[in-house]
């Protein structure tokens, strides 16, 4: 397998260099024959380069396995005219990256929640209301005048299918249930296509079952009754909000795996961002990149038929759980007294 991984900005390189370290542990152990190959993007592409993602980078990702990528700080970034492109919402666009793929699963110490939660949310990834990604010329967003700003959102029947169908799949090796998130009482017409692509999906998986659930009431469910929920469907803007409370209400954001997943491409990357403020420092929490990387393995594994992809996977997370579940163990972020490296020795050795 050969993968291509891109460390990106602020804390990326530390924690792609520990993920690394763990990748490293599995092919040793499993023997899966992993070829790395690494390139720069973001601000150091764009010093050196004059701009964040090359073409370079770009012509050389459908040529690989899959994809590991850092976090990038493209807040920080210059306009799109001046080199500054957002390489996440890029790949996800130019390589139709339909499903973000977020398990979120409670640990018991670590979580806020009362009940357990164990779910996938898989968001819509290329449309939207993201205006760098939901329009053929121009970015979705524009001002008539000085004191007026307006932004489009673009739902496709397309994008609403691929995703419906990534869902479903993941719900019929689960529990076999499937909500569908929507705002359809206000945004009627985008909301209600979305609904009605994910209908159609759902009369060819008649084993699972189909919930349909307003946006703000999913909110508030996932505090009280997170054990309701199996797979979590939903567009983009939704799935980024409702991801990111679910992987807090778990424990931490830091702790959940995300892959981008496409029919041609699929993509690791962590769920939190660049974290420029702990930059260099030691202290970046690895673990979402770690498992991300576990989930490109079993994505891999699957769509190759290459069960030991899968062992491999299966074997990070449960080194990253046991490394998890000592407090003496974890990172500072999480209450213990480990830094980057010193959590990563201790996954590697639970991995040997």
């Amino acid at each position: 397998m050969r993968l291509l991984v891109l460390p990106g900005d602020g804390i990326g390189p530390e924690i792609t260099q520990a993920t690394l370290r763990v990748l490293d542990a599995a092919d040793r152990r499993f023997g899966l024959g992993l070829q790395i190959e690494q390139a720069d993007i973001g601000l150091k592409s764009l010093a050196e380069q004059g701009t964040t993602l090359s073409d370079a980078v770009m012509e050389r990702i459908p040529q690989m396995d899959g994809v590991i990528l850092g976090p990038v700080s493209h807040y920080d970034y210059p306009t799109r005219d001046k080199g500054g492109i957002n390489p996440s919402g890029e790949l996800r666009v130019k390589f139709e990256l339909f499903a973000n793929v977020r398990p979120c699963k409670s640990r018991p110490d670590l979580t806020v929640l009362r009940k357990p939660m164990d779910l996938i949310i898989v968001r819509e990834n290329t449309e939207g209301f993201y205006s760098d990604r939901n329009m053929f010329a121009g970015t979705g967003e524009f001002m008539p005048d000085p004191d007026m700003a307006l932004s489009v959102r673009k739902i496709t029947a397309r994008a609403s299918r691929n995703v419906a169908k990534a869902a479903f799949e993941l719900a019929r090796g689960r529990r076999k249930k499937v909500t569908a998130v929507h705002k359809a009482n206000v945004v009627k017409l985008s909301d209600g296509l979305f609904l009605r692509e994910v209908r159609k999906v759902a009369a060819d998986y008649p084993d699972v079952a189909l919930e349909e659930l307003i946006v703000d009431a999913t909110a508030a469910l996932l505090i009280r009754k997170p054990d309701a929920f199996d797979v979590i469907v939903t567009t983009n803007m939704f799935g980024d909000i409702l991801s990111d409370e679910a992987s807090e209400l778990c424990g931490s954001l830091g702790l959940g795996g995300s892959i981008n997943q496409g029919a041609d491409v699929c993509v690791a990357q962590a769920q939190h961002g660049s974290a420029p403020d702990i930059q260099g420092q030691g202290k970046a929490n690895p673990t979402s990149l770690i498992l991300s990387a576990a989930m490109l393995l079993d994505h891999l594994g699957s769509k190759h038929g290459k069960p030991v992809l899968n062992q491999a996977a299966r074997a990070i997370e449960a080194a990253v759980e046991v490394t998890l579940d000592r407090p003496e163990s974890r990172t500072a972020d999480l209450g213990g007294p480990l830094g980057t490296a010193a959590f990563t020795d201790a996954v590697v050795a639970a991995l040997a």
